[in-house]
């Protein structure tokens, strides 16, 4: 969101919260909570409901490649939350898709080479032709497993495997922000389909 979009956002919370409460408003008003940028009060004008509507199409509009929406893949009514694999809507379940858990550690890329993702597997079985399901990290995107390799580590002097998987389906921007994750453990689905 922008400056003014957060500062419209937040009188309109304000607004909401304090509509039976003009004590409450006044002390707000008082402490300088209740403030508003011209342009803010500008995008309220049409009504909060018209301004959240504008301002989701935007986001949306602008940033599609960055966002995941968790659909249903029976009748496309957007889940609950983007780790959900339930339909609040037609009841349809999709839980059977995941295949193994993996604990990302490190990612890495050779040249002319696939792009490697590089950690543990928790649990499950992984195959050639999975799916690493990345939007649990907030991006819209499941690569597909291209191949599978050991990834030789040492940790204080002695040796460790990990498992890589390997990718070519991955951005620039998407790879550096799995770069930039770095090694903090973050744990993901397989999936045996998109």
């Amino acid at each position: 969101m922008t400056r003014d979009e957060i500062s419209a956002l937040r009188y309109s919370q304000l607004e909401f919260k304090t509509e039976n409460s003009p004590k409450m408003r006044n002390i707000l008003e008082r402490n300088g909570k209740f403030v508003i940028t011209k342009k803010g009060r500008e995008l309220l004008k049409n009504g909060t409901e018209n301004f959240r509507l504008n301002v989701a199409n935007r986001i949306l509009e602008e940033r599609k490649d960055d966002l995941f929406l968790n659909k249903c893949p029976k009748c496309d009514f957007l889940a609950r939350t983007p780790q959900a694999r339930q339909c609040r809507n037609c009841g349809h379940k999709w839980h059977n898709i995941k295949v193994a858990d993996f604990r990302l550690n490190s990612s890495f890329q050779l040249t002319g080479k696939k792009f490697y993702l590089v950690g543990k597997i928790v649990n499950g079985n992984v195959e050639i032709g999975n799916f690493v399901d990345l939007t649990l990290l907030g991006m819209n995107c499941k690569p597909k497993i291209e191949s599978i390799e050991f990834a030789l580590k040492k940790e204080n002097g002695q040796p460790i495997e990990d498992i890589a998987f390997g990718t070519s389906e991955l951005n620039e921007n998407q790879k550096d922000r799995l770069k930039r994750i770095g090694s903090f453990g973050t744990q993901f689905d397989i999936l045996n389909e998109k």
